[in-house]
């Protein structure tokens, strides 16, 4: 497959789908990898090198998980701006925030392929497990390079595929077979996790989806980081000084 054949479809369908899953959505992602995801976005906030006073946006933030590991490191110093098209996750977000005491995090709903924000006005831009949702993927690129400043990076995670052949099969059965099952038990939404597999298996990885970043027109430098044997990736973008 290359980079130019990701047609999935998405817009109001992919929007409803997660409003319908958004009060299990947290629940079902801690089962279905084993809190790995977690890691996986401290793993990603030590990659951005983000410090006391960065400013970050992160969109399809969700429920928050990947702003809130921001905002612990760039304290009450910094800021942290989180945004989603999708207004039934976003909702849950700033409550679980002031639940841990965590004040530096505005919310706001926001379409990553058309964000509202000024040119080169944070550090860091991310994007975690949402880029294949996106309407129109380079757009969404193009908008995370355009709202860092010079020397600043977007930082994006999403599920990959593995290549080590026996753990192939068996993340392949998991996935296929176990996690619709799973999803659907605790949101009563299997066809949303059945999308979830299906996307991932077939969403651009590794060296592909570097040359998606730069087929945006936006990115000289990208790095791509394998996380867990190849389920997920973090790539990082880098705009010129």
């Amino acid at each position: 497959m290359s980079s130019t054949e990701w047609t999935e479809p998405k817009g109001q369908k992919v929007q409803k789908m997660f409003n319908d899953i958004a009060p299990g959505y947290d629940k079902a992602n801690t089962v279905l990898s084993a809190g790995v995801h977690h890691l996986w976005r401290k793993k990603l906030v030590k990659l951005s090198g983000a410090k006391k006073g960065s400013s970050v946006l992160d969109c399809a933030t969700g429920t928050g998980d990947l702003a809130i590991e921001f905002a612990k490191v760039v304290t009450k110093e910094g800021l942290v701006v989180g945004t989603d098209f999708c207004q039934g996750m976003i909702d849950l977000a700033p409550e679980k925030a002031q639940s841990i005491g965590l004040e530096n995090i505005a919310f706001k709903t926001a379409d990553v392929t058309n964000l509202p924000f000024e040119e080169g006005q944070f550090d860091i831009a991310t994007i975690s497990f949402g880029i294949r949702n996106v309407e129109d993927m380079e757009k969404g690129l193009s908008e995370l390079h355009r709202v860092v400043k010079p020397g600043g990076q977007v930082l994006i995670l999403e599920f990959g595929q593995p290549q080590i052949p026996v753990f192939k099969q068996a993340y392949n059965l998991y996935s296929q077979k176990v996690l619709p099952l799973i999803g659907g038990w605790i949101t009563g939404q299997k066809e949303a996790y059945r999308y979830l597999q299906e996307t991932s298996s077939r969403f651009p990885c590794g060296e592909e989806f570097i040359q998606c970043m730069k087929n945006s027109g936006s990115y000289d430098k990208v790095l791509s980081h394998s996380l867990t044997g190849g389920i997920a990736y973090i790539y990082q973008g880098f705009k010129s000084l």
